[in-house]
């Protein structure tokens, strides 16, 4: 049996560590030191989960495609990003002679900048958060929406037809799976009644007989959580959702026009922005840094919230290999005749919930409500549609 001061010890590691290093310092001078360690490990701990990512996902996809993935660099290939990120600090930086050179700059800077900022409010584990806003939330999302500009300034300062159309592509996708992105969150906010991403957590923090009151283990946070997971897949450009960079129609998108590290910055903003949005996932739906079980609560606090973000993005990777990608015309009509729809509804359930009481009454009612127009939706959708016989062509 572990002694209880020693798993706190362990929970509370790098806070301990953090103060002891700004003990020997002024006092004066510990709070902004203590600000700034946290800050770098921050910096330090995702691009590391990144090039790590990066392998697991080449393997996985080579493996759900029957090839072996990156074998040759290091052992069993986890040298891999290192030679990645060599290579893209060595490559040449061309820029096109009538681009805008300083947005062309500013792009991908800006875009690694805002994921960044968006860390700060996310409590990584039992007293593990940079900074505790009382409208963190709202912080989270204003830094997210900041991204779009990133990607207007890539795409229009390149002075590239391929480049302009993705971004606006991408910019047209990203608003309008924000708006879910924003209403599947304001479902949380009205249960936990707090922006405050730590109270949030709190409010989850709660067993009965062993199991956790995760908010996704309701009707209303079941179906709140399966629209974010959508809108965060569209947000981050993830497959099926990937379309701002089809290569079959746009080359690559709005960072047509990039190379060397100014594209390495575009591609660890992109997966920054994954571990961003599926940290804030796991905050709002899955209990944060809490354990699945009470009897696990011995585990370090951080460890179950770096567990489950990871967990998310192993989803990502199998969709991925997994699903074909959409067109713009079914992306849009998904956005705004489905999933817009049915988030409007599901904050509707989720006020009859709250105001219903306990009981089995309101997960009747709010089953049958979702349930039965998901259905409703999904068959009348199907049944416009008229499909024509798949043919097969083949070159003679």
């Amino acid at each position: 049996m572990v002694a209880p001061s020693a798993v706190e010890n362990l929970d509370q590691i790098f806070l301990i560590l953090r103060d002891w290093i700004t003990h020997f310092l002024p006092e004066a001078w510990r709070p902004a030191v203590g600000v700034l360690l946290s800050v770098v490990a921050i910096v330090c701990v995702f691009p590391a989960l990144f090039a790590l990512t990066t392998v697991f996902e080449r393997k996985g996809l080579g493996r759900i495609q029957n090839r072996l993935g990156p074998n040759r660099t290091g052992p069993f290939g986890f040298f891999q990003p290192i030679a990645d990120g060599i290579k893209s600090l060595t490559k040449e930086d061309i820029v096109p002679s009538s681009a805008d050179g300083v947005l062309h700059f500013l792009a991908p800077v800006f875009l690694v900048v805002a994921v960044f900022m968006g860390f700060a409010v996310l409590p990584m584990g039992r007293n593990m958060v940079l900074v505790d806003m009382d409208a963190g939330l709202l912080f989270f999302f204003a830094m997210g929406a900041s991204t779009e500009l990133s990607v207007f300034m890539a795409g229009w300062s390149s002075r590239n037809k391929y480049s302009l159309l993705g971004a606006m592509r991408a910019i047209a996708q990203m608003i309008s799976y924000e708006i879910v992105l924003l209403l599947s969150g304001v479902s949380v906010v009205m249960m936990a009644g707090s922006l405050r991403l730590p109270k949030i957590v709190e409010a989850q923090n709660h067993y009965s007989y062993g199991l956790p009151h995760w908010y996704i283990f309701t009707p209303w946070g079941l179906a709140a959580f399966v629209m974010y997971a959508i809108a965060a897949t569209a947000e981050t450009n993830r497959s099926p959702f990937d379309l701002p960079e089809g290569e079959s129609e746009l080359v690559a998108g709005y960072h047509t026009e990039y190379s060397g590290f100014k594209f390495a910055l575009f591609f660890l903003g992109e997966y920054l922005a994954m571990f961003s949005i599926s940290g804030l996932g796991t905050t709002l739906f899955l209990g944060g840094w809490s354990a699945p079980l009470e009897v696990l609560n011995f585990v370090p606090s951080w460890i179950w919230f770096f567990g489950k973000v990871m967990m998310s993005i192993f989803v990502f990777i199998w969709m991925r290999g997994t699903l074909p990608r959409l067109r713009q015309d079914q992306l849009m009509n998904f956005a705004w005749k489905f999933v817009l729809p049915f988030t409007l509804l599901d904050l509707l359930v989720t006020a009859m919930w709250h105001f219903m009481g306990a009981g089995w009454l309101r997960w009747m009612v709010s089953t049958a409500i979702l349930g039965g127009t998901y259905v409703i939706v999904g068959r009348v959708g199907m049944y416009r549609k008229h499909f024509a016989p798949r043919k097969y062509r083949y070159a003679e």
